[in-house]
């Protein structure tokens, strides 16, 4: 993997393709070449790796072995491999090594083979291409029409091709400086995450989210039975298939571009943000509440305000789990025993303050993240002390605190 130099970063900016006919033909079979590599490499990965078990003097299979096997072999049994460029096959095989050694260092599952039109893609060198205004340049395809130009100028590290439903995109790694980090107005936030709405600012805004999957649920089921109806192996199931796909494309990216409007947002508007640290996975186990809590996209929410605050200097305070930031008053501190989920508010016993349900948790967790950060993050420039001589470092540090008994909370601040 190409690492940054210092002072740099490597972004990637995914752009579609307007190949042709005959290009996509050849796109097509570059993905399938590199899905062959790499099922081929696991296959001879299994039987090297149980001979091994069984004759001591048999040595453990790496993919770098099994690249060199493959190069020697491929003129004479596999000579169509030669018609697209040699990166697809060998980062293919590299790949799978990189799945062995999580595997084995439990981080992931053992690796599976992959099947034909599921996550078609292949991979590029930086030396194997050339970008030049709205046009790629693919070893063995030729340029190929971009709908766009690249965004980022910088050395290009990396490509990667791949294929959504029909359409064809490139994803472009770049290696650029970092972006200066300018000193703002010191800002702090609370978000709260729910199903009704996707999130509310303890300024007191809600952000209804575009739940597209419930939106077109309607037309997923009528493309599904449409789907169900063809016969196996027919062009009439390719053509609904392929439908089915646009269709689930197309939800992605109306959930993908509203969650990147609002993370876009809260890092330009606010230095410091406090969130909830949501088990999604145990939360969508709720049958009645799984489709509404996966159509928002939570966990796609976080990645994409972690990346994005860290490029900007924001600091992001996350509270445990079991933090009470919907039982706990944001008045006077007092804790529920417990409260029921249709209870959309409710008013505190103890000082009598009315709360809304989703902007009391948001409240608590602005305090949460204003007392976490000034007392976690003391640097100049971040914080309660920001500088405008010396802007936060870009540094992430995780740090446990116990707040006051008030809050009652255990976070955690990435600074």
């Amino acid at each position: 993997m190409f690492k940054a130099e210092p002072g740099t970063e490597i972004l990637a900016h995914k752009i579609r393709l307007k190949p042709n006919c005959k290009q996509q033909e050849k796109l097509a079979q570059a993905a399938g070449v590199a899905r062959f590599a790499y099922n081929w490499g696991l296959s001879e990965w299994e039987r090297q790796y149980q001979l091994s078990l069984v004759d001591p003097e048999v040595t453990r299979p790496d993919w770098m072995s099994l690249n060199r096997r493959l190069n020697a072999i491929k003129r004479d049994e596999f000579p169509w491999m030669l018609e697209v460029t040699k990166c697809a096959p060998e980062r293919a095989l590299m790949e799978l090594g990189r799945g062995y050694r999580n595997f084995f260092a439990k981080r992931a599952r053992r690796p599976r083979y992959h099947k034909k039109g599921v996550h078609d893609s292949f991979y590029l060198h930086r030396n194997a291409i050339k970008i030049k205004g709205k046009k790629i340049w693919v070893p063995k395809l030729g340029w190929i029409r971009m709908y766009e130009p690249l965004r980022f100028n910088g050395k290009i590290t990396s490509a990667t091709v791949s294929r959504q439903a029909d359409c064809w995109f490139v994803s472009v790694a770049v290696e650029t400086p970092k972006p200066e980090i300018k000193p703002r107005p010191h800002a702090v936030v609370g978000v709260d995450l729910g199903c009704t709405t996707l999130a509310t600012l303890s300024t007191g805004e809600k952000i209804k989210g575009p739940k597209p999957h419930k939106a077109l649920l309607s037309r997923q089921r009528r493309l599904q039975r449409s789907l169900a109806r063809k016969q196996k192996g027919s062009r009439n199931r390719a053509k609904a298939r392929l439908q089915l796909a646009r269709h689930h494309m197309k939800v992605a990216n109306i959930r993908r571009d509203a969650l990147h409007k609002l993370t876009t947002r809260l890092v330009r508007d606010f230095t410091v943000i406090g969130i909830e640290d949501l088990n999604v996975s145990g939360m969508s186990k709720n049958h009645a509440l799984a489709r509404s809590i996966l159509d928002q996209g939570f966990g796609e929410f976080r990645r994409q305000l972690e990346y994005k605050a860290a490029r900007s200097g924001v600091t992001i305070v996350t509270a445990d789990r079991f933090f009470p930031s919907t039982k706990r008053c944001s008045s006077c501190g007092f804790v529920l025993s417990t409260i029921p989920l249709a209870a959309r508010s409710w008013t505190c016993p103890s000082c009598g303050a009315y709360h809304d349900r989703d902007l009391n948790a948001a409240k608590n967790l602005e305090q949460m993240a204003a007392w976490s950060a000034a007392s976690a993050c003391g640097e100049e420039g971040s914080g309660r002390n920001q500088s405008a001589a010396q802007p936060a470092s870009l540094k992430q540090e995780v740090k446990e605190h116990r707040a006051p008994n008030n809050l009652n909370l255990k976070v955690q601040v990435i600074c």
